[in-house]
C-alpha cells in the first residue's frame, strides 16, 4: 500500500481527473482486462486514493463501461482514420489484424462479450460500439465501391462477412500455440477479397507496401 505521505496534492479541472481516470481505466481494460478495472487499481497507477476515483465514478460498473467504450473508441481510431484509398485503408486493416497488431483489441471484445452475458449495461455498450465499427466499415466499403475498386451490391452483407472473419481470426488470441499457415494467416484477407470482389493478389500487395 502506497503511504499517504508520497502522494502529490495535484489539483486538476474536474474534466481533467476524468479524462486522466477513464485513460487509465481503458488501458487496463486492453492490457489487463475489464476485470482487472477497480477503484484501487486505477488509483494506484494515478497515485491517488481511491475515494477520488469513486467521487467521479460511485459505481464501479460504470466506470468499466465508461473505459471499455473509450479503448473501443480508440482503436476504431486506429484501424479506420487513415487517409488514401479504399484499397489502403482496408488493406491498413487487414496488415493490423493479421500481423497481430490488434490482439489487445481482439482480448478487449472477446472480453467484454463473455462479460455482458452477465449486464444489461454492458451488452448495451457493446451493441453500441458494434454499430459504431459497422458504420465505419460500410462507409469505408461504400468509398471503395464509389472509386470502383471494390463490388460489393450489399455492403451491410459485406461488413458482416468480414468482422465475422476478424472475430473468427480473434477468438484464438489467447492460444498459447497460435495456429500457423496460411489457412490461418490469411483467413481475414481471404474473406475481405472474396466480401469486396478483387483478387487477393491485390490486397497482399496493397498489405505488402504499407508492410
Amino acid at each position: 500500500m502506497v503511504s499517504s505521505g508520497t502522494r502529490g496534492r495535484v489539483r486538476k479541472e474536474p474534466e481533467e481527473r476524468r479524462a486522466e481516470i477513464l485513460s487509465t481505466a481503458a488501458t487496463i481494460a486492453l492490457e489487463d482486462g475489464l476485470e482487472r478495472i477497480t477503484l484501487r487499481a486505477v488509483a494506484e497507477r494515478l497515485d491517488v486514493r481511491p475515494g477520488l476515483i469513486s467521487h467521479y465514478f460511485p459505481a464501479a460498473e460504470d466506470l468499466v463501461i465508461a473505459a471499455f467504450e473509450l479503448a473501443i473508441a480508440g482503436e476504431r481510431d486506429e484501424m479506420f482514420a487513415a487517409s488514401g484509398t479504399a484499397l489502403e485503408r482496408i488493406a491498413g486493416i487487414v496488415h493490423r489484424i493479421e500481423s497481430r497488431s490488434a490482439d489487445d483489441l481482439a482480448r478487449l471484445w472477446l472480453n467484454a462479450r463473455h462479460l455482458s452475458r452477465f449486464s444489461e449495461p454492458l451488452t448495451r455498450a457493446v451493441e453500441a460500439q458494434e454499430a459504431h465499427d459497422r458504420d465505419e466499415l460500410i462507409a469505408l466499403i461504400d468509398q471503395g465501391v464509389a472509386e470502383g475498386s471494390f463490388v460489393a451490391p450489399d455492403p451491410l452483407t459485406a461488413c458482416i462477412r468480414i468482422f465475422m472473419a476478424i472475430d473468427g481470426f480473434g477468438g484464438y488470441v489467447n492460444d498459447r500455440g497460435p495456429f500457423v499457415g496460411e489457412a490461418f494467416t490469411g483467413f481475414v484477407s481471404d474473406v475481405v477479397a472474396w466480401s469486396l470482389g478483387f483478387e487477393r493478389a491485390e490486397l497482399d500487395a496493397a498489405v505488402a507496401r504499407l508492410a
